[in-house]
């Protein structure tokens, strides 16, 4: 199957559906009602012909679109759960947590894939685009917001400017203190730095030109990073 051809609007109608305005799932009803719907999409993609495409946009959107639609499918899979960093006794259980991001799941391309490897082995290495960092979505209340729907290629680098933009003017994930020149930021530009150094000579300064000449964030300001929530992203009903 040649990229070009992916029905890209199955996985699209189920982000519409299930995924909130707020980028929150409504993961029993979509297990309930359309598990099956995503797994067999997810399965489509497994004769895909990856080699046949040079279109970098094409590319992009589909790793996107998979890596967030694994994710999704691994929740689906053992919900209900309150988060995807279970505890045991009260205990992280870190062995549990890290299979989420280093199980194979599904075949891509003719090739099984984890989160992990998506990321790091194809997003990261393949494209100098650090915007993706606001796209992709391990199903925490910490990660950026979930689109309600899908990535296209013909709009993909348009999206991930607004992904951009929405992650960091949410106080939750970016805020400053102009008086003491800090910066409190999402554990993301701490994991992801050398990404948005390589972008912008500072994770400060890739910051600062979201922020604009009224902040006049500098490479001085200190950094301090916030928090993760590992909440699950779901809503009910």
């Amino acid at each position: 199957m040649l990229i070009n051809t992916i029905a890209f609007k199955a996985w699209d109608n189920l982000l519409n559906t299930y995924v909130d305005d707020f980028g929150r799932v409504n993961y029993g009803r979509w297990k309930a009602e359309s598990a099956d719907v995503l797994r067999q999409w997810l399965e489509s993609l497994a004769d895909v012909d990856l080699a046949a495409v040079t279109d970098a946009d094409v590319r992009l959107a589909l790793w996107l679109n998979v890596y967030n639609a694994i994710a999704i499918s691994q929740v689906i899979e053992v919900y209900p759960i309150a988060s995807i960093r279970p505890k045991v006794l009260g205990i992280p259980n870190w062995l549990s947590f890290l299979e989420f991001f280093t199980r194979s799941t599904y075949t891509i391309a003719g090739k099984k894939y984890s989160l992990n490897q998506i990321e790091h082995g194809i997003l990261r290495r393949e494209f100098a685009e650090p915007r993706i960092h606001f796209a992709l979505v391990c199903a925490a209340v910490g990660c950026p917001m979930l689109r309600r729907g899908a990535y296209f290629p013909d709009s993909v680098r348009t999206q991930l400017e607004v992904d951009a933009n929405r992650f960091i003017h949410n106080p939750d994930k970016v805020r400053y203190d102009a008086r003491k020149k800090s910066l409190y930021l999402s554990k993301i530009f701490e994991w992801y730095g050398e990404d948005f150094v390589k972008a912008a000579g500072s994770v400060a300064g890739y910051v600062g030109g979201y922020l604009g000449a009224d902040v006049a964030v500098g490479d001085e300001w200190a950094i301090v990073f916030l928090p993760y929530d590992w909440n699950l992203n779901r809503v009910d009903g």
